[in-house]
Order: C-alpha cells, then sequence, then structure tokens
C-alpha cells in the first residue's frame, strides 16, 4: 500500500470514499481536459490555480455527483477529489469555479473541438458520418439580463466564441417555460454514439437555425474531412440546408415532412419498387430469436431518383427520395387516429349541447376558443367541418324555457364528419420520406440504416439530462449558463469515450454482457473505493486502498493506471526513517 503525504486541510474522517474518481481521473488525463483547457484561456500570473485545474475538478464531480457550484467545496473534501486533483477544497468555491466558467466561455467553441479532436485521436473515429440534433434545455428563474442574441446579416460568418453572445435563456420553441435549444453534433457506429460538437441557441429558436450555425461551427473550430454524411431529423430538413452542405461537396441525409412529397409519391406511387428493409431495432431482433407471440415488425423502403433546385443559384442537385413504410406505424397511426376522431366528435358533442342548454358563459367567442383548443394541430382536425348557425327569432322563440341562470342560446353549433377524407389518407399510414445526396455507391438499405441509428444521439440527450444532470445549475448570468452547458459537453463526450475505450478493447469472444457494457456500470463498480488518511510528523498521509479484483480488471483493459500509481504522480511520497 503506497503512502503519499498531503498538505491540504485535515477531514474528521480517517477513510474517505473516492468512489468513481479512481477512474474519472485518469479518464481525464488521458483526455488532456487539464492542458487543453489552459493552452486556450491565457495564463493569470496571479492565478494561484490555472482555470484547466478548477474546471477539471467541476467536471469530475459532474460524473461523480452532479452537484451544484456552491456544494462543489464540501464536496471535494468529502470525496477526495482534492487529494487526486491536489488542490486544497477550500480553493473551490463558487467564485473561483465562476470565474473559470467566464474564461471559459470566451474560448468554448474552440475548446469543445480541441477535447475532440483528441477524442477523436483516443477513439480512432472519423466524422464521415455525423448525426445531428436538437433538444431543449428547461431553466428555472428570471435572468433578467438575459437578451436574443443579434442575427447576423445574410452572408456574414458565425465565429462563435467572443463574437457570439451567450443564447438568450427564453420561452422555448414548444414550451411556456424558459429554455436553452442545445444542439448536439455526434458521430455513431456499432458502439453508440460519441459526441464531437455542441452549440447553445436562443430558448425560442428551433432546428433550422440550430443545424446551420452548427455546420458553420463545426467547420471552423473541428474541421471536416472531405467526405461527409450529415443525419439529421425533419426539424433540419430545408432546401436551403441541403443546398449549403452540397455547395461543400458535404451529403445529406434527413428526414422530410411527409406534406412536401407526398404529391410525388402520389405521381409515383404505383410504379415505385418496394422490398423488406435490413434494419431491425434490437427489440425486434429479440422477438425473431426468441420465437416471440409479441408482433414481427418490419419496414419496407422504395428509393426514387430525384432531382432538388438550389435556392441560391438555381443549380440542380442530384437527390434520392427514400420511402419507408412501417407496420408498427401503420398501426399507431390508426389507432392514433381513431382516438382523435372518437376524441373530437365527444367535444364538439358536448359543446353542443353546452350551447343548447343556453350556459350563461357561452358566448358565441367562448365556444370558438374552446373549438379551436379541442381540434388543436391534430392531422383529425382535418376531418371536421363546423360552423355556428344564428337561430332566428322564431327559432329561439320555439326553444324551451332556460334552466335557472340560464339564456336563450343565440346559435347552434353545427358539423360534420368527412369520412372520405379519412378514408383517403389511410393509404398514407405509416408512410414516411428521407431526402438524401448521397453517393450512389451508398445504399437506400445502408442509409435507411444509417438514419435509424439517429436514437443513439437521442440516447446521448438523456445521459446529458440524467448522469450528467445539466441541473442543478444556480446560476444567474446566462454567460456562465452556457459556459456550464459547454462544460456538461465535455462531461458527456468524456463519459462516452470511457464507455466507446472499453467496448473497443474487449474481445471478439467475449461475453455479450462485455460487448454491450455501459459508462454508468464501470463508475457504478468503483461507488466504494477508499484512500485511508493517516497524520503523520510532516501532516496528512494518503494511502491508496487495494482495489477490488473488479476494479483492477476494469483499469487494466483500460489501460488507466491504478489510484496509487496517479496519487504518485501528483502527490510527494512519504519521507523514510
Amino acid at each position: 500500500m503506497a503512502a503519499f503525504t498531503w498538505h491540504g486541510t485535515a477531514t474528521p474522517s480517517d477513510v474517505v470514499n473516492a468512489g468513481p474518481l479512481a477512474l474519472i481521473e485518469p479518464l481525464l488525463d488521458k483526455l488532456d481536459i487539464n492542458d487543453i483547457i489552459d493552452q486556450h484561456l491565457p495564463p493569470d500570473p496571479q492565478q494561484e490555480y490555472s482555470h484547466g485545474h478548477v474546471l477539471s475538478v467541476l467536471l469530475a464531480a459532474r460524473l461523480c455527483r452532479p452537484t451544484a457550484l456552491v456544494n462543489i467545496e464540501r464536496w471535494a473534501e468529502k470525496s477526495g477529489a482534492d487529494i487526486f486533483f491536489n488542490i486544497p477544497a477550500d480553493k473551490l468555491n463558487d467564485d473561483r469555479l465562476g470565474r473559470a466558467l467566464d474564461a471559459f466561455f470566451e474560448h468554448r467553441h474552440s475548446i469543445l473541438g480541441s477535447v475532440t479532436a483528441r477524442a477523436l485521436q483516443q477513439t480512432n473515429l472519423s466524422l464521415e458520418r455525423l448525426h445531428f440534433d436538437p433538444t431543449q434545455l428547461i431553466l428555472c428563474g428570471v435572468y433578467a439580463a438575459s437578451q436574443p442574441r443579434t442575427q447576423l446579416p445574410r452572408g456574414q460568418s458565425l465565429q462563435g466564441d467572443a463574437h457570439l453572445a451567450p443564447a438568450h435563456i427564453s420561452h422555448g420553441y414548444s414550451t411556456d417555460r424558459k429554455a436553452l435549444l442545445f444542439s448536439q453534433l455526434a458521430v455513431v457506429d456499432d458502439c453508440g454514439a460519441l459526441p464531437v460538437f455542441a452549440h447553445c441557441l436562443d430558448g425560442n429558436r428551433n432546428g433550422h437555425p440550430a443545424i446551420r450555425e452548427m455546420y458553420t461551427l463545426v467547420r471552423e473550430h473541428v474541421g471536416l474531412p472531405e467526405e461527409v454524411l450529415m443525419i439529421s431529423d425533419r426539424g433540419t430538413c430545408s432546401l436551403e440546408h441541403i443546398a449549403r452542405l452540397h455547395g461543400h461537396n458535404h451529403q445529406v441525409l434527413c428526414a422530410a415532412q411527409w406534406q412536401d412529397y407526398r404529391a410525388i409519391y402520389d405521381a409515383y406511387a404505383d410504379s415505385l419498387q418496394w422490398h423488406e428493409a435490413s434494419y431491425l431495432s434490437i427489440e425486434q431482433r429479440r422477438r425473431r430469436q426468441c420465437h416471440s407471440t409479441l408482433p414481427c415488425e418490419h419496414y419496407e423502403i422504395a428509393v426514387l431518383k430525384h432531382t432538388l433546385i438550389d435556392p441560391t443559384n438555381e443549380q440542380e442537385i442530384p437527390a434520392r427520395l427514400i420511402f419507408a413504410y412501417s407496420t408498427a406505424d401503420e398501426r399507431q397511426t390508426q389507432q392514433r387516429r381513431q382516438e382523435n376522431n372518437a376524441k373530437i366528435q365527444a367535444g364538439l358533442e358536448k359543446l353542443q349541447a353546452k350551447m343548447a342548454r343556453g350556459h350563461p358563459q357561452s358566448t358565441y367567442e367562448s365556444i370558438v376558443r374552446q373549438i379551436h383548443t379541442l381540434l388543436g394541430k391534430k392531422d383529425a382536425a382535418r376531418y371536421f367541418h363546423w360552423q355556428l348557425v344564428p337561430l332566428t327569432r322564431a327559432e329561439r322563440d320555439a326553444l324551451p324555457r332556460p334552466a335557472k341562470g340560464h339564456v336563450r342560446p343565440s346559435h347552434r353549433l353545427e358539423f360534420e364528419f368527412d369520412a372520405a377524407a379519412a378514408k383517403a389518407d389511410e393509404r398514407y399510414d405509416g408512410l414516411s420520406v428521407l431526402v438524401t445526396t448521397a453517393k450512389k455507391q451508398h445504399s437506400g438499405d445502408t442509409l435507411f440504416t444509417q438514419y435509424k441509428e439517429q436514437n443513439y444521439v437521442e440516447s446521448v440527450h438523456h445521459q446529458f439530462k440524467t448522469p450528467i444532470a445539466v441541473t442543478p445549475v444556480f446560476l444567474k448570468s446566462p454567460r456562465r449558463v452556457e459556459a456550464l452547458v459547454c462544460v456538461l459537453q465535455i462531461a458527456v463526450q468524456a463519459y462516452q469515450v470511457l464507455e466507446r475505450l472499453y467496448r473497443q478493447a474487449v474481445q471478439d469472444d467475449a461475453d455479450q454482457r462485455d460487448k454491450r457494457m455501459t459508462a454508468e456500470r464501470l463508475l457504478r463498480t468503483f461507488n466504494v473505493y477508499g484512500l485511508l488518511i493517516r497524520h503523520g510528523r510532516l501532516g496528512r498521509v494518503v494511502c491508496a486502498s487495494r482495489l477490488c479484483s473488479r476494479q483492477k480488471q476494469i483499469l487494466t483493459h483500460l489501460h488507466f493506471p491504478t489510484p496509487a500509481q496517479t496519487l504518485a504522480r501528483t502527490l510527494h511520497p512519504e519521507p523514510s526513517g
């Protein structure tokens, strides 16, 4: 058992449970997080500890036990992070962390790009296939200092960093709560998704500016190879997006709005050649392997050559449309239509009866509002036609005397259900469309499989909001909020690098559970790992305890140093004699 002297403040306990820090510290060291941040942030001779040093501890806290900045000091003391990172816990107050975030903000995109370069080097991945997906980060608080970003004039380059103000914390595009739009770019393969870049936008923005700005920033701060295929969902699909990438000789694969290509489908529906797609979800593969009685769903695809017109120069862009049919989506669409039809009809009948009773609060305006609320944005709303018909004086006089507190109605609600329109739409059930400019050597079946792997990026969003825990934030400054979000991007990137390094080192004949090892399970294995503290003549003496067999096996598998080796690198050995 190795012993090292530590001159920081004493703790009341003789044992510190460092837990996952035994795995996290060598992970951050392997990614050179400390040095990369310090290379981008100008040194301050008055700084006792560099920003890279301080933010490394913040990253470790998020990976180990997410906590607010004000509690990092206490966490570092209890977990032994102050020992692993060789910085006294009382130096990790929220003011010091806040100043580090302020400095980080000025170079956030450049730092993200440099960390990505290191992560790609460690994992032997390229940027030839990228998946893009935005999500909303919901925040609480007033954020009175937050202001909308000034939109750049058309044609002006977006450089990021100090040239880009913090994103506006505002009511979200699809929510009334305060939010930021957080967009994620990731590399995806059989081992899952590795985040490679992130960008924050005003909370009320949508996918179109998100993918435009992301593409510009990643070209500026990461650099892209000659061959790139960018995959995204329908919220990002536009002619402008396709033309933008085509202008840089990059390729697009994105889901499109069905209504934009329905007419093309109708024109070629009878001549399309359909075949069953090779893609199956993990659950569907399991059902087939174990001969489950549950439904065995499948996809069918048909590829159609198409030509798009660049809106900027009217030039033709060769493309393909991949029409996809899903047996599961067909059944779900039919069920949803039936439920919505029944809900709308019942709601209209209820409003009809309410008007007929002469409810005192049933004015013309209030009924119209309630009908619009009932119909909402449901597709089934197109099947219902309604009108408020004024009652003639004779019709009003013929009505029975209204109940106490009620009035004679002035209108009646009439509606009808267009069964023919609903029936006509059934031919589109289960159908969707992808648009791609990928080269011909990429088959429609391969592209469809790659698009379905988009859900790996959504799982990264889940990790970002749960194990990494974007909340609690507890920051009032929009600059620091966005800086912290970008720091958390590095945390989730490190999280995925850990998982990927383990999976890449697994032998082909290894157990399936080992092949699908997750970062969460790896960190959980280190939930209990202690540092022994005793007081010597020169102060506290830190002793690295023995690893259990599984912990030692994981570190060996990853080629990570043991805690004793890590401490030997940062602390002085105990004097002999």
